[in-house]
């Protein structure tokens, strides 16, 4: 049994294109972190935090539980999702006529007789914008589609992208062919992974 930790429809959409079947349980994981990180590290830390707490409530012992982060970074920011529209706008402006590298980090994680097993990965796609007009980013701004997304657009949502470098379904939120190794090495390996850790380790 499969568990997506995430309550994005556009992640749903696309892991269904390779599991016919899994739940859906939104991860209540404290997305906090401190410490300086690079945008990879950021995602694989989050997206674990987010599949770990899923796989650690009782009932879903034993099930696989894919979780997901996804950052969009330009130069030495990270962008996530809007604070409001003055915040999408800022986000937008600097990304205009720019490159920017979206990270998203998937992590499959399953706990089982108070040992956890766990694989992150990390896909990386370059987007390359056009340039955008002040009345543009306002109008689409104003549409809301920004406000719940890494970096204050969706690539699907059009006219924003000149072209793009890498996997297209990692900038919509989750890397399809990624997750699609991801899964098909953890079944030839008869579900298990490569090693577990006490949990213990993981309640620190």
């Amino acid at each position: 049994m499969w568990i997506l930790a995430s309550a994005s429809p556009r992640r749903k959409e696309l892991l269904a294109e390779i599991l016919p079947e899994f739940e859906i349980i939104p991860s209540l994981a404290d997305e906090t972190v401190t410490e300086t990180l690079s945008p990879k590290q950021l995602v694989e830390v989050l997206a674990t935090r987010k599949a770990f707490e899923v796989a650690i409530r009782p009932e879903n012992e034993g099930k696989f539980v894919l979780g997901a982060d996804t950052v969009v970074a330009y130069g030495k920011e990270v962008l996530g999702k809007p604070k409001d529209g003055a915040d999408a706008f800022r986000m937008l402006k600097l990304l205009s006529g720019e490159k920017h590298t979206v990270y998203t980090g998937v992590c499959i994680l399953t706990c089982k007789d108070g040992k956890v097993g766990y694989k992150t990965k990390t896909a990386k796609t370059d987007v390359y914008f056009n340039e955008l007009s002040n009345e543009w980013l306002w109008t689409y701004i104003r549409g809301g589609s920004p406000m719940d997304k890494a970096g204050a657009y969706g690539i699907q949502d059009g006219g924003l992208v000149k072209k793009i470098k890498g996997s297209y379904s990692n900038v919509v939120g989750l890397p399809v062919e990624l997750c699609t190794k991801m899964i098909k090495k953890l079944n030839s390996r008869n579900n298990t992974f490569n090693s577990y850790l006490p949990l213990s380790f993981w309640e620190k």
